[in-house]
């Protein structure tokens, strides 16, 4: 009350109003040593899906996915919006689809995040309107290396620039104008998984004219500005060419792929940083944008090059200070390695795409504990509407009830180094971490030998998150883990498990449904959870000598 009194003598009304509408926008904001969301004024966890790419193109087809999204849990689902179907006409927007989108979340109680399928959709621009693709004097294409027209707009034409910002900017005037109150959107991705292919960089005429002009100023200052906090694979490509801070292109980068991919990452993030100013001008929610992964000794050009990749991060970085964070998109297996990557340099993890496998339970957890991630999102999570949901699904919409159980201790904690989780299999079927003053060592219940499928060739991925609530108490979420303790600062005695309990949490009261202290426990030696029996459990754990 004191605050709003203050306000209301130093400020307009209108200038308070403004203040406190600005504060309610769904925002980043940092907690502790991680990054949050806030939606509504209060930390919001996306429990997601990514619809696939043309479910949503009427609300005839999403009629029968509704309930089916309901049923896995999910809070949020990951949507398109079509350029092509906005503007199917020059200056003629259709709002329908995207208002009827809004209204269904809402009568569904699920929270929307929106991708912008634009200039660039997987490398391609199958998306922008029939009067862009047409007009290719105006709206020119991106060429191969051998000069051949591609299915990409070029970057570096201001016309499609101000065509696709004229657009955007009708989109989020048009959401905050019908959602603002209401925060059903609330993330924003410009583009979609952009990319340059068959060739590395584009070789328009456009193209080729910048690529022998200087290297921008504002990059090479961001570069030796923030010299020591470069990725180290980006720094040694500098380095190796001398550091050098004049010149174009291949004069500070040297020549070669490596030089035309830094040369298309600048401006394909400096083109996406423009959409995402211009947005935020009208309606300022916080935005993303995601890249397809590439493969171990795959040149660039072979991938689709110069998205917001690791490896050429800081280009992204200088060049587009209006997008909020950048995020992977998984069909390849090494799930740890690309997330320890891409949370360098306070950039927070949201995993808004992965093949709909049955990894993602497991994934889900570990992303959401390890990493204390904004959200995780498989994609094509429709699947077949109407249909029976298969085993993947199921293990999907335990783990995500888990998990929303358990939201407001991830919050309480969040940023505070009192959160881990574990993502295990046959290969991996063992980790160690430290919370408080002990060292747990996790392993897949199969190495039990119990379970019917221990024996099996493949084992089915497993996964946990542990939250200390306590000096001595913890409390344990998922499956297919069991944990042994042992104390790392009192080393003259045993650790023991004084009670466990299985439970729930209902309206955030902890609820108990058994005591766990005999067979569930192996008679106190671990705590565990069978791969086919997502639960939470709450431990206290004490010494004995």
């Amino acid at each position: 009350m004191q605050k709003i009194l203050f306000l209301l003598i130093v400020f307009p009304i209108v200038q308070v109003q403004t203040l406190f509408a600005q504060e309610q926008i769904p925002h980043l904001q940092k907690v502790g040593d991680e990054q949050q969301l806030i939606v509504s004024g209060k930390p919001f966890l996306i429990l997601g899906g990514e619809l696939g790419n043309s479910t949503a193109t009427s609300m005839e087809s999403m009629e029968p996915v509704w309930p089916r999204l309901n049923s896995l849990n999910l809070n949020t689902i990951l949507v398109p919006v079509y350029w092509e179907l906005l503007e199917p006409k020059e200056g003629e927007f259709q709002y329908k689809l995207v208002e009827d989108l809004i209204i269904e979340a809402r009568k569904h109680d699920l929270k929307l995040i929106f991708l912008w399928f634009g200039a660039w959709k997987n490398s391609m621009s199958s998306h922008a309107p029939a009067w862009v693709k047409l007009d290719q004097q105006r709206f020119p294409r991106a060429k191969s290396e051998s000069g051949e027209s591609q299915e990409i707009l070029t970057p570096f034409s201001e016309e499609t620039l101000e065509a696709e910002i004229n657009a955007y900017r009708h989109l989020m005037r048009h959401i905050k104008g019908v959602d603002a109150g209401h925060q059903t959107v609330i993330l924003m991705q410009p583009e979609n998984e952009i990319g340059m292919l068959p060739s590395a960089r584009d070789h328009s005429r456009l193209a080729n004219r910048k690529f022998k002009e200087e290297v921008p100023a504002d990059l090479i200052q961001y570069f030796q500005k923030n010299k020591s906090e470069l990725n180290p694979e980006f720094l040694e490509v500098w380095k190796k060419n001398g550091f050098k801070t004049e010149g174009n292109w291949a004069e500070v980068f040297g020549k070669g792929l490596h030089t035309d991919e830094i040369f298309m990452a600048y401006y394909f993030a400096k083109y996406t940083n423009q959409i995402s100013a211009a947005g935020k001008e009208e309606y300022a929610l916080p935005t993303f944008v995601n890249a397809a992964l590439n493969r171990p000794d795959v040149k660039p050009g072979d991938y689709p090059s110069a998205g917001p990749l690791p490896h050429i991060l800081d280009v992204w970085k200088a060049a587009s200070p209006e997008i909020d964070f950048y995020a992977p998109d998984f069909y390849n297996p090494r799930f740890k390695h690309w997330n320890d990557l891409y949370v360098r340099q306070d950039n927070p993890l949201f995993v808004p795409e992965h093949r709909f496998d049955n990894t993602v339970a497991a994934k889900a957890l570990y992303t959401i504990g390890h990493y204390e991630a904004l959200g995780f999102s498989p994609f094509s999570i429709e699947q077949i509407p109407g249909e029976p949901l298969s085993h993947k699904e199921k293990k999907l919409a335990k783990v995500y009830k888990v998990i929303d159980q358990i939201k407001p201790l991830l919050d309480k904690y969040r940023g505070q180094g009192k959160i881990e989780g574990v993502l295990l299999d046959k290969e991996v079927s063992e980790a160690k971490f430290v919370l408080g003053d002990y060292e747990f060592t996790a392993e897949h219940t199969f190495n039990l030998g119990w379970e019917p499928d221990a024996a099996s060739e493949e084992w089915e991925p497993s996964g946990a998150i542990i939250i200390q609530t306590g000096e001595n108490e913890f409390y344990f979420a998922g499956f297919g883990v069991s944990l042994k303790m042992k104390n790392l600062k009192d080393k003259s005695g045993r650790v023991g498990i004084l009670k466990t309990d299985l439970g729930c949490f209902e309206d955030g009261q902890w609820k108990v449904y058994r005591h766990l202290n005999g067979d569930q426990t192996h008679q106190g030696r671990h705590i565990r959870s069978f791969v086919d029996d997502v639960s939470i459990q709450r431990f206290e754990l004490y010494k004995y000598d």
